[in-house]
């Protein structure tokens, strides 16, 4: 597909960016659609975040993408910020509305559709979620606002971001009052034990199972998972993590954290075309095994 002067701009903007797929899959759906559109990726830091939004505003882009280190300095370059991003406080998804910047999180929606995909729907089930970052936040949010009905949220006390975790808990209740939400302490093992116990979904949202911690479970005994409970993994490197391993072999269902990476990049796709993105072909092309 040729370049033309109506070609609409989407972009990557965070850093490092050299490695991402996400030009590779955009570009891959716009053709498959025959949409003018073409996805590029910029290497920016945290500092210069502001001063590259304002210049994709100016050059009449239709949107980014946001990765690390920019999520949250890029949420106050919007003019307009959906519900969960607004709860969440950080963004990855900016949608340019005629000059007003509308800022999304696709984090937490991609999640959930990735659960509808290996057949297990939120509403109504208890989740329990360790992990109080910036995915950890969105799932939690996106996860309330998506109809559960209670959120037990796990993260180690000692870690700075415990407070993280205390903050989402104020606004689901306040903003979200039909979900209950309660946080823990991850290194208190019987208050999970006791959690777990009636949770339909475990989720984990931390780094660890990804290297250098691949040998290492956020569920530190197995006896913990029961047949009957749902375990995702964020993690997509490896894609089975010792979680997941251990999952299968307690006879739970597992649900990869590759999925997640895919349908955010679906919802963001919608927000920018009004289209759905090829799915089962971007799936297959960048995402098997």
């Amino acid at each position: 597909m040729e370049i033309s002067g109506h070609t609409r701009l989407l972009c990557l903007i965070g850093s490092p960016v050299a490695h991402s797929g996400s030009p590779a899959m955009y570009n891959y759906s716009f053709e498959k659609l025959g949409l003018d559109y073409r996805y590029l990726a910029f290497d920016i830091k945290e500092e210069d975040t502001k001063k590259a939004i304002e210049a994709l505003k100016m050059m009449n882009f239709r949107g980014c993408n946001i990765t690390m280190p920019g999520k949250t300095v890029a949420a106050s370059c919007c003019d307009e910020l959906s519900k969960a991003a607004q709860l969440t406080g950080a963004i990855n998804t900016i949608v340019n509305e005629d000059g007003k910047l509308v800022g999304h999180i696709t984090d937490g929606t991609g999640w959930i559709r990735n659960c509808l995909e290996h057949g297990f729907d939120i509403h109504g089930k208890k989740l329990v979620i360790a992990g109080t970052g910036g995915a950890g936040t969105a799932i939690q949010i996106a996860a309330a606002l998506g109809g559960a009905k209670k959120i037990a949220i796990f993260a180690r006390k000692s870690s700075p971001r415990f407070a993280n975790g205390e903050e989402t808990v104020r606004k689901i209740r306040e903003h979200v009052p039909e979900c209950q939400a309660e946080i823990f302490d991850l290194e208190d093992a019987e208050a999970l034990r006791r959690e777990l116990t009636n949770a339909d979904l475990f989720c984990n949202a931390t780094k660890v199972g990804m290297k250098p911690m691949d040998d290492q479970s956020v569920i530190p005994d197995v006896s913990m998972m029961r047949p009957e409970l749902v375990v995702s993994d964020i993690v997509y490197n490896p894609r089975e993590t010792k979680l997941l391993k251990e999952a299968k072999e307690a006879g739970c269902k597992v649900i990869p954290g590759i999925g997640m990476l895919l349908w955010q990049g679906a919802e963001a796709f919608r927000l920018y075309t009004g289209q759905e993105m090829p799915v089962k072909e971007v799936q297959e092309r960048y995402f098997s095994e």
